[in-house]
């Protein structure tokens, strides 16, 4: 089969809560989005809910939506891609923001390329992208850890290990956590890292209830965001 009888992959950027599609992603994209019949998704009942707020152009039943996720075997992900072979076109929809960023649809992509699948990025909210340039830290010098660990003692040690790691390379260092570990997280952070080192929260972004401060630790030891239950992103630049 020639590779010109392919379809494409979409990589399709979702909200990264429940702000309004049309408010933060291009007009174009939910037109390619609307136009699809066949998603491949984290979360088929989160998919089916962003569709609906898009209101596709077609019957939302009649919309083939599979699952992708940290459970889904390479024989399942060969499968999701046999339409793709025939010349048909998918989508790539992840939970929240960009697809294959902190994703388990990153294999999904690597397979498509391996076997000369187009691939095609869509722009739309990236929280790791808007929480780096908001934070006013180094944005040529960058490094994504996603979770760190979760046992206090692993925490702390992961932490120092990443403001050593800025401190030699001038490399801001970004991470995620569960939101409800959030209020912890920092913590850890305020009693491990040096008084000097930038700490940058970036909450709900995109959102109304969104917060993006950046401050030395120990002007963070002053304050107490509430962050549990938030979507946050974590940056840190050591002196």
């Amino acid at each position: 089969m020639s590779s010109d009888r392919r379809g494409s992959l979409y990589l399709l950027p979702n909200t990264l809560g429940d702000a309004a599609p049309e408010a933060v992603i291009p007009a174009g994209v939910l037109d390619r989005a609307r136009s699809l019949d066949y998603i491949i998704a984290e979360d088929p009942k989160a998919a089916r809910a962003f569709l609906k707020r898009i209101t596709p152009t077609r019957p939302l039943q009649s919309i083939r939506v599979e699952r992708l996720d940290h459970n889904t075997g390479a024989r399942d992900i060969q499968t999701f891609l046999e339409p793709l072979l025939s010349g048909s076109d998918a989508g790539l929809l992840s939970e929240a923001g960009l697809p294959a960023v902190a994703d388990p649809g990153a294999s999904l992509v690597r397979l498509a390329h391996e076997q000369n699948i187009r691939v095609v990025p869509l722009s739309g909210p990236s929280s790791l992208v808007l929480a780096l340039a908001a934070s006013g830290l180094d944005g040529q010098r960058f490094a994504f850890h996603g979770y760190l660990p979760i046992a206090e003692t692993e925490l702390v040690s992961a932490l120092k290990e990443c403001e050593r790691q800025s401190r030699r390379l001038r490399q801001t260092q970004i991470f995620i956590e569960t939101p409800y570990r959030n209020d912890r997280t920092l913590a850890a952070m305020l009693r491990a890292l040096a008084p000097d080192t930038l700490v940058c929260v970036a909450a709900d972004l995109t959102l109304e209830s969104e917060t993006v401060k950046t401050r030395p630790v120990a002007a963070w030891r002053g304050e107490t965001p509430q962050l549990k239950g938030r979507p946050t992103v974590f940056l840190l630049l050591a002196g």
